[in-house]
């Protein structure tokens, strides 16, 4: 739609912006180019459709005018979550429209268009950041940070590929793309109007803002509010000053945390001193995806989560194992599982993806890696949701990497996982667990069957048919479809319940099946499911467990005051995620020699 009639200044004794049309100017009589001609034969012809069709043409204009007020209105006042998006929200007075009002009345056309040109786009940029708050806060339990997650993006395209298929995640990013490229023009385009609008009725804007400036001072002396929100609002410029402090503190916390990871209670300790009461014995470290306290807790998801983890604890006591659980706070929520990965095992805080690049691209002792240079231990890692390469295996200390290529696997993935829990199991216990060795093993395992969508989730089928993974072939094809679960908050926590159920069973299954004597498995969640499921404002915190036959291995963590059996109670211990490193190399006997 042509967009020329913005930028005419109407003459000043004009009662209405549009009722009066202004007579074609004469052609000029001097040389022009040809996209300049073809520039004023477009006006031309506007504006003699304009004198053609004046009601017509005074509807476009009054309806173009009042969504563009609508837009901008609507883009100061919009709030960064979905628990905000209120109508009362929108029923306020935003302090940037009249400030902005004031300064464009000042200023001479050109800087006025330039001025205006300017806010429109950075108000359209601040609704796409918003727009990315409210998802990011949905899906992972906080904001979006304009200098780290950008490449989160990709893997939320890759979710959706996985989840819901290649032309899905082409379509959406497609949509996504051509949103913020329309935000910011017709924004922008918006605050031009409305500019001009203003400088057109200047005696009447300049009433009008004077008045709204003596409301709004009213209204934030007297707190006056509308059904909850205050009716005086500063909310864009807080929202912009809220995106600059995260990036503020981003940057300084790059510094502070390369520090930070220098120091290492554990960093000097030799081979020999680390984990000595644990020699003999088979580790396994095993991450249960999204295995959150609200599986435990949520009364949809509990009461089938609960009966497993009883029947877990009940079968593997009869098998002559014990367990002691206790609850950690991760330091991620809704996805990230690296972060919560490196947490655990470096015993530091990696909540964001500038931290995890500078932890793994140093020399921190993990725990995997500690078993790796006492030399008494094989290290490996099972991690079949990983499809690309992984250098964060050296600094994992893994001496071998099982990823979602190297296992066997013939059958169907399950949405976003790559293969069943069972089978990767089994293929842990053919490819390395259940060899004769020289040296114990110390594993870690990442369970996938429980990601989000929750959809179409695995069954249990006997050990000894499992093969190549083919007899899931008419599983997956007969499961849910995922977008029968995506937009379904209730469907959401009764699939990801039975996610849980299902890779629990298969963990206590594979450990009643092939645990000897001197296995010992560590298992816990790396992170709790999205807020749609876990609920708003849910904790971060995640069952863990400790799962052994010989009771010396129990008996060094009677300390931590953790609940007997695989369900932790409510009550029970709570720890940073980041300190369990420290725990468990201490309760088996480990001498810490600092570094840093």
């Amino acid at each position: 739609m042509p967009v020329s009639t913005p930028f005419r200044r109407p003459p000043q004794n004009t009662a209405d912006d549009s009722d009066t049309p202004e007579p074609t100017p004469p052609p000029s009589s001097a040389p022009s180019s040809a996209p300049s001609s073809d520039l004023r034969a477009r006006l031309a012809h506007w504006r003699a459709w304009r004198t053609r069709h004046p009601r017509a043409a005074l509807f476009l204009r009054r309806t173009t005018t009042v969504l563009a007020a609508v837009l901008v209105l609507g883009a100061l006042l919009l709030p960064n979550s979905f628990a905000a998006l209120e109508p009362s929200r929108f029923a306020r007075i935003p302090a940037e429209a009249v400030v902005a009002a004031v300064l464009l009345l000042q200023l001479p056309r050109v800087p006025r268009l330039v001025l205006a040109a300017f806010l429109g786009t950075g108000l359209g940029a601040l609704t796409v950041l918003n727009l990315l708050d409210m998802g990011f806060t949905e899906y992972l339990g906080r904001g979006f940070n304009v200098v780290l997650d950008w490449g989160l993006l990709d893997d939320a395209q890759s979710y959706v590929a996985d989840s819901m298929g290649g032309a899905a995640a082409f379509w959406a990013s497609v949509g996504a793309v051509v949103l913020t490229v329309l935000l910011l023009v017709v924004m922008a385009l918006a605050v031009v109007r409305l500019g001009e609008l203003l400088v057109a009725h200047r005696e009447r804007t300049n009433r009008g803002a004077l008045t709204a400036a003596t409301v709004w001072l009213a209204c934030a002396a007297l707190g006056v509010q509308t059904f909850g929100p205050a009716v005086a609002t500063t909310s864009a410029s807080r929202a912009v000053e809220a995106q600059a402090n995260r990036v503020r503190d981003t940057l300084r916390d790059e510094a502070a945390f390369a520090k930070e990871a220098k120091s290492d209670r554990f960093g000097a300790t030799p081979g020999a001193q680390l984990v000595p009461d644990l020699r003999g014995k088979d580790v396994i470290f095993t991450f249960i995806e999204s295995y959150g306290r609200t599986a435990i807790e949520d009364p949809v998801t509990a009461p089938g989560v609960d009966r497993t983890l009883d029947t877990g604890t009940a079968a593997l006591e009869k098998a002559g194992f014990r367990a002691k659980s206790g609850w950690l706070t991760s330091a991620t929520y809704g996805g990230s599982s690296w972060l919560g990965h490196s947490t655990f095992m470096s015993g530091l805080w990696v909540d964001n993806q500038q931290r995890y690049r500078t932890v793994t691209a140093g020399d921190h002792l993990t725990l995997t890696k500690a078993f790796r240079r006492t030399g008494d231990w094989d290290t490996v890692g099972v991690v079949p949701g990983v499809q690309k390469g992984w250098p964060e295996a050296k600094w994992y200390g893994l001496d071998k990497v099982y990823d979602a290529f190297d296992v066997g696997y013939r059958g169907p993935k399950f949405s976003w996982s790559t293969m069943p829990d069972q089978y990767a199991l089994e293929a842990f216990q053919r490819l390395e667990h259940g060899k004769k060795r020289d040296r114990p093993l110390m594993a870690e395992v990442v369970l996938t069957s429980s990601h989000q969508p929750w959809a179409p989730i695995p069954e249990l089928v006997g050990w000894d048919g499992i093969g190549d993974g083919s007899v899931y072939d008419g599983i997956e094809s007969a499961g849910v479809e995922p977008s029968e679960v995506l937009t379904d908050s209730r469907r959401s926590k009764e699939e990801y319940g039975k996610s849980v159920q299902y890779s629990v069973t298969s963990l206590t299954q594979w450990l009643e099946r092939y645990g000897t004597d001197d296995t010992v498995l560590v298992f816990l969640g790396d992170h709790q499911p999205i807020a749609r499921v876990s609920g708003d404002k849910a904790s971060r915190d995640v069952p863990v467990s400790v799962v052994a036959k010989d009771p010396k291995v129990l008996d060094a963590i009677d300390d931590w005051n953790w609940t007997e059996g695989l369900k932790p109670a409510h009550d029970a211990p709570v720890w940073r995620m980041s300190s369990f490193r420290d725990a468990f190399l201490t309760a088996y006997g480990s001498t810490p020699h600092p570094t840093g």
